[in-house]
């Protein structure tokens, strides 16, 4: 078989989820059963998987879906907690106080609040967490999960205390064999991590600074009552502002102190700078932006959960108590994942799964107390007695939650084991590689000097088939580091332009949609939301392999295993960052 045909074959389920999905707008619901029936034939004729490695993906994509769904309840219980508590009326009063322009709100909670818990916790739960945020707050559902998504972009490659580098590229990459030419060259493994690492963290800050302007200028055009672009862009000195407090210590930190903090200290810094000069009106235009009139919303921008506040509050309460709530949220998931001993605790309690069905490579597990909805469920409690609430209001909340979950869960039942098939079909009687490694494959052969551009192209689809910058990491670092070593590039570069493309891909992961419209009752609209997501993700995609080539050709960026290693990583892209990139 041809490897163009087989890359055809491989595309087929991503193809045949776009049709469905945005072309005929069919719900996710209708598409995904279709998608993972295909997926798996495909599997059992061109690559000749076994039917028992067909079952074990398909268990062990169930076992995954258990722990998002953990966290899409946890996600969900605690916004309605807050809003039987009343919690959620004083946070949206608080956020009037500081500006009503709905683009101003969007930049804080979206971006920088987004951004954060990204780098405390990732895994798509800044868009469970912000999403409902800004419904309750008084955004149109659609709005809101399209803002949840579009956050998932910059901040993703350092998320969860940089799990897609520490993790994902490490175990990507054949380390042990990397490490000896490295030595040999005088340089070592920690080195070139942190040289990926700082090249992540700088093509990220320029492609990131953008990003607050287009989520505004999206919002202004699909949700707006003039369907404006310029209304967005009438924010564009305070959004460039928004961007740089959080791309540039963003940037230094990944540069100088490595993968785990960067989103964590880009997030709180740009948050209490952008929040103090939104209240004193810098860089604010004249005129304030809002949506129209709910009666006049159409109804693809609803969702089935409703916050009628005002029947709800019962009692006033300060802005400080009502969000102490997703402050213990921020506090425990860094606490949890960057002290050991408490790391150690949450994760004792764990349920494995490995090698399930005795297939090699096909594991998962699920620890309710270290996952974000563990956490989040335990603020739920604490916030029960943090917000004086009466056990009914808890009972009544916790109720409202499973209906919204029970809704979610038939649509992931198909969509992550789908992925799985894909991701673990490189085991075949056929000999063949991996569906995803197949369609990069093609790729770089048919591109060869231009593959820079395309490099985060392949990061990209694999975040859009796991939902995850760690897994795509993980299934094409080594390919990465490989066409760009047959090329004569820069290894580093390559790797590195594949996690930001990963980043990139979480805007369009169908169940990163799905589990983001659960969380605002917007399921069946999910290609409504990727038709307006596949927008900022190509653009960050083509930026992102604009500045890859750029490297390559005009910047000669080099790394210690390329030609001139006597000068090591002195001559280095990372080492003259500052200098190559201002």
């Amino acid at each position: 078989m041809s490897s163009g045909l087989l890359a055809l074959l491989a595309f087929t389920p991503i193809l045949l989820a776009g049709i469905l999905l945005i072309g005929l707008r069919w719900p996710a619901r209708r598409s995904m059963p279709i998608v993972f029936l295909v997926t798996a034939v495909i599997g059992l004729t061109a690559w000749d998987m076994t039917f028992n490695r067909i079952l074990a993906s398909t268990l062990q994509g169930l076992v995954i879906t258990v722990g998002l769904l953990w966290i899409i309840f946890g996600a969900i219980f605690l916004l309605n907690t807050l809003k039987h508590s009343g919690g959620i009326t004083a946070i949206r009063s608080g956020f009037t106080n500081i500006s009503p322009d709905r683009r101003v709100q969007a930049i804080i909670i979206a971006w920088l609040f987004g951004c954060f818990i990204e780098g405390a916790s990732g895994f798509g739960t800044p868009a469970a967490i912000a999403a409902p945020l800004l419904v309750a707050i008084g955004f149109p559902a659609m709005a809101a999960v399209m803002l949840g998504m579009m956050v998932q972009s910059t901040a993703v490659s350092f998320g969860a205390v940089g799990t897609p580098i520490i993790v994902g590229v490490t175990t990507g990459l054949d380390k042990a064999s990397i490490s000896e030419r490295l030595e040999a060259a005088g340089s070592g493994w920690e080195e070139y991590l942190q040289l990926i690492t700082s090249e992540v963290a700088i093509i990220h800050a320029i492609v990131g600074l953008f990003m607050p302007l287009l989520m505004v200028m999206m919002m202004t055009r699909f949700f707006g009552r003039n369907k404006s672009w310029r209304e967005g862009l009438e924010l564009f000195p305070f959004a460039i502002f928004a961007g740089l407090a959080f791309v540039v210590p963003y940037a230094i930190t990944g540069v100088m102190l490595g993968p785990e903090f960067p989103s964590l200290l880009g997030g709180l810094t740009g948050l209490a700078i952008v929040t103090t000069a939104a209240k004193k009106g810098f860089l604010l235009p004249q005129t304030q932006w809002d949506f129209p009139d709910s009666k006049d919303w159409p109804a693809e921008w609803w969702g089935i959960i409703e916050m009628k506040l005002d029947d709800l509050t019962k009692k006033p309460m300060s802005s400080l108590r009502a969000w102490l709530p997703y402050v213990l949220v921020g506090i425990i998931l860094v606490i949890s994942r960057t002290v050991a001993p408490v790391k150690d605790a949450f994760t004792s309690v764990s349920l494995q799964f490995t090698e399930i069905l005795g297939e090699i490579g096909v594991s998962a597990s699920i620890a309710p107390l270290y996952l974000p909805g563990g956490i989040l469920v335990m603020v739920v409690l604490a916030t029960f007695f943090i917000h004086r609430m009466k056990w009914r209001e808890l009972t009544e909340a916790a109720r409202e939650s499973g209906g919204v979950l029970i809704s979610a869960s038939f649509v992931l039942l198909f969509t992550v084991p789908m992925v799985r098939i894909l991701i673990n079909s490189g085991v075949n009687l056929a000999d063949l590689p991996s569906m995803p490694i197949a369609m990069a494959a093609w790729v770089a052969d048919s591109v060869s000097g231009v593959y820079p551009l395309m490099a985060p192209a392949v990061g990209g689809m694999g975040a859009f088939l796991a939902g995850s910058n760690t897994i795509s990491n993980m299934m094409f670092s080594q390919f990465q580091f490989g066409v760009a070593e047959s090329l004569g590039f820069s290894t580093a570069l390559m790797v590195a332009a594949q996690a930001v493309g990963a980043a990139a891909g979480n805007m369009v992961a169908i169940h990163n949609v799905v589990a983001a419209s659960a969380t605002v009752g917007l399921l069946g609209k999910e290609g409504q939301t990727l038709r307006k997501t596949i927008w900022p993700c190509l653009y960050y995609l083509v930026f992102a392999g604009l500045l890859a080539l750029a490297g390559t050709y005009f910047l000669s960026v080099t790394d210690p295993l390329q030609a001139g290693l006597e000068s090591g990583l002195e001559s280095g892209f990372g080492s003259g960052l500052a200098e190559d990139w201002s």
